[in-house]
């Protein structure tokens, strides 16, 4: 992903830049990702309220944040997957069965989500009042679909799984207008579209949907007649996987207490167990997304892993968190000498490099 304009992360490591947690890599995207859009307002489209397809009551009081929410959240449905039914009673009826399963299951008060995007391109109100709130522009209704950040965020649920095709036109078309019309509300900027894997450790929106954030960003950006930009997030390791990110995450994970982990490169059993472990240990909040239950993302290593984990640090000291920057900055064929400590945004680049 591009990072600032200008600015190339490659030179500066090369270049053996001093850099401290508030250095060079850490402070340059706040204004942009906080920053209200300045251009016009993107239309309304067509959203069908609770009311429309039929949902039931609440079984308890809606949360109304008195404040704006600072991310937009693109998910995936998964289940029941990919249908050749685009129609508008097939929308409704996927609203329904969230519903249901999020508040006979999962025992929530209402659909976790704020909306709802079928196939067929069609927009569903999810959790009661999100549609009233949203068109306010200054509160924002509390959902339950980003573990341990619920208040920070609104959610759009896309019906389908992503993880090996893309998206039907209907959907992408819709999507781009009701992520517009939201940030255009709310004055997000386009760095603060997200998808729930930039919170948790899940594979939700899916590899090929979120993949296209950047496109949709974009697309944001353009009917908004607002500044693009694409920010830096924390991968996602998943067991079976290898690599110089793999090896640099159990450096990590050694460093943070799992002394036994053997630090080969290969996301095996021995490191699930080990991230498992670090989750338990610290309390870390699952996550919370889709019509029913995902794939089991047990051990997954993702965004809410890496910050725990990627402390400032030191390259050259003996720590196994240097060993990590190390094994990072070999792939990337950066070279650290000189550079004083690696702050949270430096681990980001090197990450995705």
């Amino acid at each position: 992903m591009a990072g600032k304009p200008g600015f190339d992360r490659r030179t500066a490591l090369k270049g053996g830049l001093t850099v401290t947690a508030v250095g060079a890599f850490g402070g340059w995207t706040a204004h942009a990702a906080n920053a209200e859009l300045a251009a016009g307002a993107a239309p309304e489209p067509t959203i069908y309220s609770t009311t429309a397809w039929g949902a039931r009551p609440p079984s308890g009081a809606i949360t109304i944040e008195n404040h704006k929410p600072t991310y937009i959240v693109v998910h995936h449905t998964v289940e029941p997957g990919n249908t050749d039914d685009f129609s508008k009673e097939r929308a409704f009826a996927i609203s329904k069965a969230i519903q249901n399963f999020h508040m006979d299951t999962r025992g929530w008060i209402d659909t976790g989500q704020q909306f709802t995007n079928s196939r067929g391109g069609y927009i569903t109100e999810g959790r009661h009042e999100s549609l009233k709130t949203l068109r306010g522009g200054t509160k924002h209704v509390q959902g339950a679909n980003v573990g341990g950040h619920n208040s920070q965020v609104i959610g759009i649920e896309n019906e389908g799984l992503y993880t090996e095709v893309d998206v039907p036109k209907a959907l992408w078309d819709s999507l781009v207008k009701l992520v517009a019309y939201m940030a255009s509300q709310y004055g997000i900027g386009t760095a603060n579209i997200k998808g729930h894997r930039d919170f948790n450790s899940t594979e939700c929106p899916g590899g090929v949907l979120y993949g296209r954030l950047p496109e949709l960003r974009t697309a944001v950006g353009e009917a908004l007649g607002s500044p693009v930009e694409q920010p830096l997030e924390w991968p996602l390791l998943k067991p079976g996987e290898s690599g110089p990110r793999v090896l640099a995450a159990q450096h990590l994970l050694r460093d943070a207490g799992a002394r036994n982990l053997r630090a080969d490169g290969v996301f095996g059993q021995s490191t699930k167990d080990a991230v498992s472990g670090l989750v338990a240990a610290r309390g870390i909040e699952p996550h919370q997304c889709t019509a029913s239950a995902h794939a089991d993302e047990t051990g997954f290593f993702g965004a809410d892993i890496w910050p725990l984990l990627a402390r400032p640090v030191k390259p050259g000291t003996d720590s196994e968190a240097a060993r990590a920057a190390a094994v990072l900055a070999d792939a990337a064929g950066a070279r650290t000498a000189g550079v004083t400590e690696l702050s949270t945004r430096a681990w980001k680049e090197l990450l995705n490099d």
